[in-house]
Protein backbone atom coordinates (compact mmCIF):
# COMPACT_ATOMS: atom_id res chain seq x y z
CA UNK A 1 0.00 0.00 0.00
CA UNK A 2 1.58 3.42 -0.90
CA UNK A 3 1.20 6.39 1.01
CA UNK A 4 -1.10 7.76 -1.40
CA UNK A 5 -3.39 4.78 -0.45
CA UNK A 6 -2.57 5.37 2.88
CA UNK A 7 -3.36 9.01 3.02
CA UNK A 8 -6.89 8.87 1.03
CA UNK A 9 -7.87 6.12 3.47
CA UNK A 10 -7.03 8.18 6.49
CA UNK A 11 -8.63 11.45 5.56
CA UNK A 12 -11.96 9.29 4.83
CA UNK A 13 -11.88 7.65 8.21
CA UNK A 14 -11.32 11.25 9.57
CA UNK A 15 -14.12 12.25 8.10
CA UNK A 16 -15.88 9.31 8.59
CA UNK A 17 -15.51 8.60 12.10
CA UNK A 18 -13.74 11.23 14.19
CA UNK A 19 -16.42 12.68 15.69
CA UNK A 20 -17.37 9.11 16.99
CA UNK A 21 -13.96 8.61 18.35
CA UNK A 22 -13.83 11.34 20.30
CA UNK A 23 -17.00 10.78 21.71
CA UNK A 24 -15.86 7.24 22.29
CA UNK A 25 -13.05 8.63 23.97
CA UNK A 26 -14.81 11.10 26.21
CA UNK A 27 -16.96 8.40 27.33
CA UNK A 28 -13.43 6.89 29.43
CA UNK A 29 -11.88 9.69 30.34
CA UNK A 30 -14.64 12.67 31.14
CA UNK A 31 -12.62 15.55 29.18
CA UNK A 32 -13.04 17.13 25.88
CA UNK A 33 -9.27 17.82 25.02
CA UNK A 34 -8.21 14.36 26.08
CA UNK A 35 -10.54 12.68 24.03
CA UNK A 36 -9.71 14.79 20.96
CA UNK A 37 -5.88 13.94 21.51
CA UNK A 38 -6.64 10.12 22.75
CA UNK A 39 -8.59 9.70 19.06
CA UNK A 40 -5.83 11.59 17.14
CA UNK A 41 -3.47 8.89 18.98
CA UNK A 42 -5.81 6.56 17.33
CA UNK A 43 -5.55 7.90 13.71
CA UNK A 44 -1.74 8.04 14.16
CA UNK A 45 -1.62 4.34 15.17
CA UNK A 46 -4.14 3.51 12.53
CA UNK A 47 -2.03 5.47 9.62
CA UNK A 48 1.58 3.68 11.00
CA UNK A 49 -0.44 0.21 11.10
CA UNK A 50 -2.37 0.13 8.04
CA UNK A 51 -0.72 -1.61 6.13
CA UNK A 52 -0.79 -4.31 8.46
CA UNK A 53 -4.54 -4.12 8.46
CA UNK A 54 -6.23 -7.12 7.72
CA UNK A 55 -9.94 -6.63 6.87
CA UNK A 56 -11.04 -9.26 9.11
CA UNK A 57 -13.16 -6.74 10.10
CA UNK A 58 -14.24 -3.43 9.06
CA UNK A 59 -12.30 -0.29 8.99
CA UNK A 60 -14.70 1.22 11.82
CA UNK A 61 -14.85 -1.17 14.05
CA UNK A 62 -10.43 -1.68 14.46
CA UNK A 63 -10.50 2.11 14.76
CA UNK A 64 -12.69 1.64 17.81
CA UNK A 65 -10.67 -1.07 19.51
CA UNK A 66 -7.41 1.02 18.72
CA UNK A 67 -9.33 4.20 20.71
CA UNK A 68 -10.53 2.34 23.31
CA UNK A 69 -6.81 0.60 23.83
CA UNK A 70 -5.55 4.28 23.88
CA UNK A 71 -8.38 5.30 26.49
CA UNK A 72 -7.26 2.54 28.95
CA UNK A 73 -3.44 3.06 28.27
CA UNK A 74 -3.71 6.48 29.33
CA UNK A 75 -5.90 6.04 32.28
CA UNK A 76 -3.30 3.46 33.30
CA UNK A 77 -0.64 6.13 33.21
CA UNK A 78 1.18 7.94 35.89
CA UNK A 79 -0.01 11.33 33.50
CA UNK A 80 -4.01 10.54 34.32
CA UNK A 81 -3.31 10.03 38.10
CA UNK A 82 -1.76 13.17 37.79
CA UNK A 83 -4.36 15.26 36.10
CA UNK A 84 -7.00 13.43 38.45
CA UNK A 85 -5.07 14.86 41.79
CA UNK A 86 -5.33 18.22 40.35
CA UNK A 87 -8.77 18.20 39.09
CA UNK A 88 -9.45 17.01 42.61
CA UNK A 89 -7.83 19.96 44.25
CA UNK A 90 -9.61 22.17 41.93
CA UNK A 91 -12.67 20.68 42.37
CA UNK A 92 -12.61 21.06 46.33
CA UNK A 93 -11.20 24.29 45.90
CA UNK A 94 -13.86 25.91 44.02
CA UNK A 95 -16.62 24.01 46.08
CA UNK A 96 -15.42 25.97 49.40
CA UNK A 97 -15.81 29.14 47.55
CA UNK A 98 -18.40 29.31 45.67
CA UNK A 99 -22.42 30.24 47.07
CA UNK A 100 -25.24 27.72 46.32
CA UNK A 101 -26.61 30.38 44.01
CA UNK A 102 -23.66 29.99 42.10
CA UNK A 103 -24.37 25.83 41.45
CA UNK A 104 -24.99 24.88 38.19
CA UNK A 105 -27.72 22.66 37.53
CA UNK A 106 -28.18 20.32 34.62
CA UNK A 107 -31.19 21.58 31.89
CA UNK A 108 -31.63 19.32 29.15
CA UNK A 109 -32.68 15.28 29.81
CA UNK A 110 -30.07 13.93 27.88
CA UNK A 111 -27.50 15.43 29.94
CA UNK A 112 -28.49 13.88 32.57
CA UNK A 113 -28.98 10.42 30.78
CA UNK A 114 -25.24 11.24 29.81
CA UNK A 115 -24.42 11.55 32.99
CA UNK A 116 -26.11 8.70 34.46
CA UNK A 117 -25.40 6.61 31.61
CA UNK A 118 -21.52 8.04 32.28
CA UNK A 119 -21.74 6.69 36.21
CA UNK A 120 -21.91 2.99 35.19
CA UNK A 121 -19.44 0.51 35.69
CA UNK A 122 -17.27 0.52 32.86
CA UNK A 123 -18.19 -2.81 31.62
CA UNK A 124 -21.42 -1.74 31.05
CA UNK A 125 -20.98 1.54 29.87
CA UNK A 126 -18.57 0.40 27.20
CA UNK A 127 -21.37 -1.60 26.00
CA UNK A 128 -24.30 0.85 26.32
CA UNK A 129 -22.30 3.67 24.91
CA UNK A 130 -21.68 1.07 21.51
CA UNK A 131 -25.03 0.03 21.06
CA UNK A 132 -26.84 3.17 21.70
CA UNK A 133 -24.73 5.87 20.68
CA UNK A 134 -22.79 4.39 18.17
CA UNK A 135 -25.58 1.95 16.80
CA UNK A 136 -22.47 -1.04 16.64
CA UNK A 137 -24.64 -4.51 16.87
CA UNK A 138 -24.05 -6.91 19.46
CA UNK A 139 -21.40 -8.89 17.07
CA UNK A 140 -19.51 -5.89 16.26
CA UNK A 141 -19.54 -5.21 19.72
CA UNK A 142 -18.04 -8.04 20.63
CA UNK A 143 -15.39 -7.67 18.01
CA UNK A 144 -14.40 -4.19 19.33
CA UNK A 145 -14.17 -5.19 22.92
CA UNK A 146 -12.80 -8.83 22.59
CA UNK A 147 -15.89 -10.07 24.75
CA UNK A 148 -17.97 -12.88 23.64
CA UNK A 149 -21.03 -11.77 21.97
CA UNK A 150 -23.04 -13.48 24.92
CA UNK A 151 -21.49 -11.74 27.50
CA UNK A 152 -22.11 -8.41 25.61
CA UNK A 153 -26.22 -9.24 25.36
CA UNK A 154 -25.89 -10.26 28.68
CA UNK A 155 -23.88 -7.03 29.72
CA UNK A 156 -26.66 -5.39 27.70
CA UNK A 157 -29.24 -6.15 29.68
CA UNK A 158 -27.84 -5.87 32.63
CA UNK A 159 -26.42 -2.74 31.71
CA UNK A 160 -30.55 -1.81 31.20
CA UNK A 161 -31.40 -3.34 34.44
CA UNK A 162 -29.05 -1.10 36.45
CA UNK A 163 -29.99 2.21 34.26
CA UNK A 164 -33.57 1.86 34.86
CA UNK A 165 -33.74 2.75 38.85
CA UNK A 166 -31.50 5.32 38.37
CA UNK A 167 -32.85 6.70 35.27
CA UNK A 168 -36.41 6.82 37.33
CA UNK A 169 -34.80 8.24 40.52
CA UNK A 170 -33.96 11.01 38.05
CA UNK A 171 -37.44 11.84 36.67
CA UNK A 172 -36.30 10.76 33.30
CA UNK A 173 -37.31 7.07 32.29
CA UNK A 174 -39.47 6.81 29.88
CA UNK A 175 -39.93 10.69 29.27
CA UNK A 176 -37.43 10.10 26.35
Amino acid sequence: MDKKERDDILDQAMGDYGDELVRLAYTYVKEEHMAKDLAQNAFVKCYNQLEHFRRESELRTWLYRITINECKDYLKSWKYKKVQLVHYIQENAQKYQKSLEQKVVQDSVNQEIKKIVYSLPTKYKEIIYLYYYLSLTIDEISEVTGVNANTVKTRLRRGKKVLKPMMEEAEIYGSH
